[in-house]
């Protein structure tokens, strides 16, 4: 597992640090295609290349601004682990952004322009790579930005509850969105079971209308078009955040189990107390040293960030 939480500096407010493995089970991963980025408030940056973690400094970033994503590269396409890679240098050549719309604006805009480049080198009938991104910007003395596409999630741990603060785009959601799923039946099929389908991803596209086909452009969801028991969850807003609790970033591999609901519920207690490295850490041990039942196994990878005020 690499830890990463040496050599960053976010200031006296945020704590923040990144773990990532191939993962836990009886075959685990060979390849590891998931992937982080973490740009610290004086824009020291550090992500994985070629599965090992690698350090840069980002011309021009301003003073206290933080990015923090997880990416997690689509396994059942071509070149998942090269998607999300592209996606984080992608990532790096963004400007530090203040506010949803201008984050939204450089993000979609990386998308399309990914998405036509794997297109133009790839065989016509090579199936099209993607990654999902849940990532957050923060300026300095600011609320965070969320920007979220696929089915990695945003938990807020907080009074030894695990809270997920992210829609998944999964068919379920799909459903949900055209009124064929009630909030009952939504949560026993996303958060109750393990479906490793999605619909929609980073680079790859939407699959999120009426007609379930893929569709080039991302289909934000918000308000205009989630069923009420979802609106608040936006994927392109501003967040609450509290101090003092935890906010973790995590890819799928976690809770890809037969009862993901208990998997996650045990990260509040194991966190409790501890810095953002000792919380990483925590997390991994244990899930590694005891894989949940009916684990399939995945890569795992994990962004921990608490604010101090």
């Amino acid at each position: 597992m690499h830890l990463i939480k040496d050599a960053l500096d976010f200031g006296p407010w945020l704590d923040a640090a990144a773990g990532s493995s191939v993962g836990a089970g009886t075959l685990p991963r060979q390849e590891n295609q998931d992937n982080f980025l973490l740009i610290d408030a004086s824009g020291h940056a550090v992500c994985l290349s070629q599965q090992a973690p690698v350090h840069c400094q980002v011309p021009g970033w301003p003073a206290g601004h933080v990015r923090a994503a997880v990416l997690d590269g689509m396994g059942g396409h071509g070149h998942g682990r090269e998607a999300a890679e592209a996606a984080v240098q992608g990532l790096l050549s963004i400007p530090a952004c203040h506010d949803t719309a201008s984050l939204a604006c450089h993000l979609d805009q990386l998308h399309a322009r990914l998405q036509a480049g794997f297109a133009d080198a790839a065989p016509a009938q090579a199936r099209a790579p993607g990654t999902t991104l849940t990532l957050l910007e923060i300026p300095p003395g600011q609320a965070p930005l969320l920007y979220h596409v696929g089915d990695t999630r945003l938990y807020e741990l907080r009074d030894g509850m695990a809270a997920i603060l992210t829609v998944d785009h999964v068919p379920a959601t799909a459903y949900a969105m055209r009124g064929g799923l009630d909030e009952a039946r939504w949560r026993a099929s996303v958060h109750g079971e393990h479906h490793p389908q999605i619909s929609q991803a980073f680079i790859l596209g939407n699959a999120m209308g009426d007609t379930l086909q893929l569709d080039k452009p991302l289909l934000a969801l918000d308000n205009g078009n989630l069923p009420s028991f979802l609106a608040h969850l936006g994927d392109r807003r501003v967040l609450e955040v509290q101090a003092g609790a935890y906010y973790v970033l995590a890819s799928d591999g976690f809770w890809a189990c037969d009862h993901p609901l208990a998997s996650t519920a045990r990260w509040p207690d194991l966190c409790a107390g501890k810095t953002a490295a000792q919380a990483v850490t925590a997390i991994f041990d244990d899930f590694l040293a005891h894989p949940p039942e009916g684990l399939h196994s995945d890569n795992i990878t994990m962004l921990v960030l608490r604010f101090n005020s």
